[in-house]
């Protein structure tokens, strides 16, 4: 067996961090003595096998000695089913909800979301005359199996608790079919999201009818920058302006150019997109295009941020710096993790004081990090892609394809920098741009690919 295939059959993220440590550095404390047991100590390239199986040797015992034993706690002692929420399709009536990472310990006796566990609950009722049929697939294409669940929990709880928690996770685990006037409810052990969890729960009945039910559900735990947002006093009702579509157009391209620093001093990344659309729909586009909240800047994040940043792991939530418009940085952030922290997209958008239609008008910016550089500022910093009109158009495909986007233009305001004479952000990378903005109209109802709408404000040069 590998030695990187030893933590998953022991399971310990202690073990892990081990593994991690050796493949990364390579390295280990050897004597310089030939039969010195104290002596000077010099940094070596690995170079027997030796010292690998001595660290699986010590993460076995470490892990052996943590062992706990297998003490769920009864539903009702849960706090999670006072978060559920409950729709209803043509007499089928689902309520979900999603358990946070110490509701987890609580109910399943071990610690899932270390294992990437997160525990859905559901409730379908069938008051129809046809036989139903839950699809978890389309819960999560990844989902583990309860008895999998299980199995990835076991270095956790002692041996002899093992056959317990096996069928504790089955018999907890949600029966998929459901008879005319029947009920079922249980848990589908789904791959794990912190922030918002957005899924869909399909059901099929005899006559091949798909009813979909979409859910958003908030999970606590992590701290998401908008949480701390007063919406309902960011702006006076006299300050807000309610535009028609000349008036908007005209009002779009006379908005700041770019972002600032917080003293409005220096320029930082161009303002190249608008999202029109409620709270609610803004936030359901991004969430169900694949987009991640942010989360804000304290102990837990930045711990989760330095530990990506040296083993070059994946964050999804990783805090985003403040930039700034209207005086203020950013009001919410979503981001699009790579296989790093060193990569990914990531936006801002900041509520402007204009309605359009009825619906709230925002202004923003998009970017695409593609590594790390060092710089005198702020020691370390994101390299972004230097064509910030590629990562503009993708978002528009983006939600163009997770049907998140009803109508789509472009608009000026954002003064061009060609390719031969670039600009520069706050942190001099530098970027070329046609100089228009995208206008997106989104939606928190799914909208078909084909009738996607088109308004014809300006046109960007072909490439």
């Amino acid at each position: 067996m590998k030695i990187e295939e030893l933590w998953f059959a022991f399971g310990g993220s202690y073990f892990k961090l081990i593994v991690s440590a050796i493949r990364n550095l390579g390295l280990f404390f050897q004597s310089k003595g030939n039969n010195q047991f104290m002596g000077v100590f010099t940094m070596s390239v690995v170079k027997r096998p030796f010292f690998k199986y001595f660290a699986v040797i010590t993460g076995i015992l470490l892990l052996a000695g943590c062992a706990s034993p297998f003490k769920p706690k009864p539903q009702d002692d849960v706090g999670f089913l006072k978060r559920a929420q409950t729709q209803q399709d043509g007499g089928v009536i689902v309520s979900a909800a999603v358990l946070t990472a110490q509701e987890s310990v609580e109910k399943f006796g071990a610690n899932l979301y270390r294992r990437n566990v997160q525990p859905v609950w559901l409730e379908i009722e069938n008051t129809t005359e046809q036989n139903q049929t839950f699809l978890p697939l389309g819960l999560d294409p990844i989902y583990f199996t309860p008895l999998e669940s299980a199995y990835l929990n076991r270095p956790a709880i002692r041996k002899t608790d093992h056959e317990t928690m096996d069928q504790y996770f089955y018999a907890r685990g949600i029966r998929t079919f459901i008879p005319p006037g029947g009920k079922t409810s249980g848990f589908v052990y789904s791959y794990l999201d912190e922030g918002t969890k957005a899924f869909n729960v399909d059901i099929i009945g005899e006559d091949k009818v798909i009813r979909n039910f979409t859910f958003f559900i908030p999970v606590p735990g992590i701290k998401v920058d908008h949480q701390n947002v007063d919406w309902e006093n960011l702006y006076a009702e006299d300050e807000i302006i309610d535009y028609d579509e000349a008036g908007l157009r005209a009002a779009l391209r006379e908005l700041p150019c770019c972002t600032t620093n917080k003293k409005g001093t220096e320029q930082g990344d161009p303002l190249n997109i608008v999202v029109i659309g409620d709270l609610k729909d803004v936030y359901y586009a991004f969430i169900r295009a694949g987009w991640d909240e942010t989360e804000t800047i304290y102990r837990a994040s930045i711990i989760k941020t330095v530990r990506s940043f040296l083993f070059g792991g994946r964050y999804r939530y990783s805090p985003i710096s403040a930039l700034y418009v209207f005086g203020r940085p950013q009001d919410v952030s979503f981001q699009r993790a790579r296989s790093s922290i060193h990569e990914r997209n990531h936006l801002r958008l900041w509520l402007a004081p204009m309605r359009f239609e009825g619906k709230l008008v925002w202004i923003g910016q998009i970017s695409r990090d593609i590594g790390v550089r060092f710089t005198r500022k702020t020691i370390t910093t994101h390299k972004i892609d230097p064509d910030v009109d590629e990562t503009r158009n993708f978002l528009i495909q983006d939600l163009w394809y997770s049907q998140g986007l009803k109508t789509f233009g472009y608009v000026g305001g954002v003064e061009a920098a060609p390719y031969e004479a670039p600009r520069g952000n706050l942190t001099g990378d530098p970027y070329f741009t046609d100089g228009l903005r995208v206008v997106l109209w989104v939606t928190s109802k799914p909208a078909a690919f084909t009738e996607v709408g088109w308004i014809d404000w300006e046109v960007p040069p072909f490439r």
